[in-house]
């Protein structure tokens, strides 16, 4: 099969992110196992979703990983011009298609290359891992990262993330922590504002502390220059609450994206933030004694990427790619999730972020072929004993 032959069958499966992928991993399972390489399922404790590595070579140390993942985001309430999957080449130099860029053209890259990876005398292996639920939160790469460290004699030491970067080397991504937070308040006649407690208003005020806490940080230096916006963000997505204007509302809720940069810890921020509002309950009470803030966890948090320009996986991708430019990222990926767990770890992958998560999301045919050249670089440096 053709690299874009792959892609289609990749594109035709609408895997959501949060849904079972299993028709899709057992599809690339198949696929693999049929040019006679093994391959191993890491499932969920449903066994509705698997994660999938295998290996490609010889079991000696010093092997990189490839890694991507299975599931999309929705298409619902988004304006296609076609079918979003079904692979769509209208002429234009482009093939549409949901996940055609984010990330399935990578894994079509991958299992396109197969075949040469095989033939090759690799003298260092290559690896496959592919995971589920990306999209609504990095929620399978931990488990499948101590999966592969646990299945091996050898250990792996490079990890290449193939999110759609149009091929440049990137060497840092922020960090995410996705929280909802719940106001319990006192429902009343508007006129009795201050004899009970408005969960809009304080929920209102709980998102000025955010703000303002955001700011603070900025104001005591915490920039990194390298990323845009150069700072950490916390950001409220969604607010819900209320019923009429002329009654007090008693239920408020929002969501908190917060995005970090590498030398600030989400978890230090939010803990800060439930002292807050342990505070604000404990002041309250006197008017309502069942005032209530929940901070409850989305998902957990998805650590940062920052891979230092020294270590040998840069070298090795500049190499590859062909690149000496390196860029970081504002996104979360998997990647930072593979750097906690070891390996020296970098993104770089055919396509551009900007066409993810749109309608008529597409991959440039020039861009697919060139994760090819890529891959065939890395199979020149994995035949090769200069990368320890």
């Amino acid at each position: 099969m053709t690299v874009e032959n792959l892609l289609e069958k990749l594109v035709s499966f609408p895997v959501l992110g949060g849904e079972s992928n299993l028709s899709i991993i057992h599809w690339i399972k198949e696929y693999i196992e049929s040019h006679n390489i093994s391959t191993t399922l890491v499932p969920n404790e449903e066994g509705t979703k698997a994660s999938l590595h295998c290996r490609i070579g010889p079991a000696i140390d010093g092997g990189v990983i490839l890694s991507g993942h299975t599931d999309v985001v929705p298409v619902e309430g988004q304006e296609w011009t076609t079918d979003p999957f079904k692979l769509t080449d209208i002429g234009d130099g482009k093939l549409y298609g949901r996940g055609s860029c984010d990330m399935k053209g990578f894994i079509a890259n991958c299992l396109a290359m197969l075949p040469e990876m095989i033939k090759a005398e690799l003298t260092k292996p290559i690896y496959f891992a592919f995971s589920y639920d990306e999209e609504v939160g990095c929620l399978a790469a931990p488990e499948l990262v101590e999966h592969i460290k646990s299945s091996y004699t050898e250990k792996p030491k490079y990890a290449i993330i193939g999110e759609p970067s149009l091929l440049e080397p990137i060497v840092g991504q922020k960090g995410i922590y996705v929280l909802n937070i719940k106001v319990n308040g006192s429902a009343g006649h508007s006129s009795r504002i201050k004899q009970e407690v408005s969960a809009i208003h304080e929920g209102a005020r709980l998102i000025l502390w955010l703000e303002n806490k955001m700011n603070t940080l900025i104001e005591a230096g915490h920039i990194d220059e390298r990323f845009h916006p150069p700072h950490t963000s916390l950001h409220i997505g969604k607010f819900n609450g209320g019923i009429a204007h002329n009654v007090i509302a008693d239920k408020a809720s929002f969501s908190l994206d917060v995005r970090t940069i590498p030398m600030d810890n989400p978890h230090d921020i939010i803990n800060e933030f439930r002292t807050h509002c342990r505070s604000r309950e404990a002041e309250l009470h006197s008017i309502f004694p069942e005032f209530k803030i929940e901070v409850i966890e989305d998902h957990p948090s998805v650590t940062h990427l920052d891979t230092n320009e020294n270590e040998d996986v840069v070298k090795l991708i500049k190499t590859i790619s062909g690149n000496d430019q390196l860029s970081t990222v504002a996104y979360a990926a998997e990647a930072g999730q593979f750097a906690e767990g070891g390996f020296q770890s970098v993104i770089c992958g055919p396509g551009s972020i900007a066409q993810a998560h749109r309608a008529n999301e597409f991959i440039e045919k020039e861009q697919l072929q060139n994760g090819l050249v890529v891959l065939r670089n890395l199979i020149s440096e994995m035949s090769l004993s200069g990368f320890n």
